[in-house]
């Protein structure tokens, strides 16, 4: 069976989501899977997709950063179907189609993986530069915290009643800062 998984990171990536879903059916996916998740965060329709494949399946996704966020987590994702003999198809990995069902495209996800996680270091490193030098020339002071800038809305909605959870969520906000924030009161 074919199987699909799409993500996007935020839900306002709608247009996003649905230009993935539609690429995965037109690739012949019986099933897709599709969230707005980080993939920093723990995603719980790639968890779900990966539960649901079973033996001689193929798990479709439409670009590499959509299944995995670094090398390691790619080829543990990758190890994991290969053990429960399962493939791995990426339609668009640097212009190619990889299939993880022949040597050839596994050799290929590992050379194009580790190509993409040494650009992404060298993208780091370029921006923890530039950063540094913005901060010496004091260009650079970082985000605006956005909790404290809140933090009279904080302590107004508090002593109108409002639970602390109800605040944050509202001001969309962590608990923590609101708590912060009415501790520097």
């Amino acid at each position: 069976m074919l199987t699909g998984y799409a993500r996007t990171s935020t839900a306002d990536q709608t247009a996003g989501l649905e230009d993935q879903v539609a690429t995965l059916k037109a690739a012949g996916c019986e099933k897709i899977f599709s969230e707005h998740a980080s993939g920093a965060k723990q995603r719980e329709k790639l968890d779900e997709a990966l539960r649901f494949l079973r033996q001689d399946d193929v798990l479709i996704v439409t670009k590499m950063d959509r299944l995995a966020r670094d090398l390691r987590n790619l080829l543990a994702v990758v190890d994991e179907l290969e053990r429960r003999g399962v493939g791995l198809r990426i339609l668009d990995f640097a212009g190619e189609t990889i299939n993880t069902r022949s040597a050839t495209g596994k050799l290929q996800l590992a050379m194009f993986a580790a190509f993409a996680e040494f650009e992404r270091q060298m993208m780091l490193e370029r921006q923890r530069a530039g950063i540094e030098k913005a901060k010496a020339e004091g260009k650079y002071t970082g985000r605006k915290p956005k909790a404290m800038s809140q933090a009279e809305k904080i302590r107004e909605l508090a002593r109108n009643g409002k639970m602390r959870t109800a605040i944050a969520h509202e001001l969309g906000i962590s608990e923590r800062s609101v708590y912060r924030a009415l501790a520097a009161a």
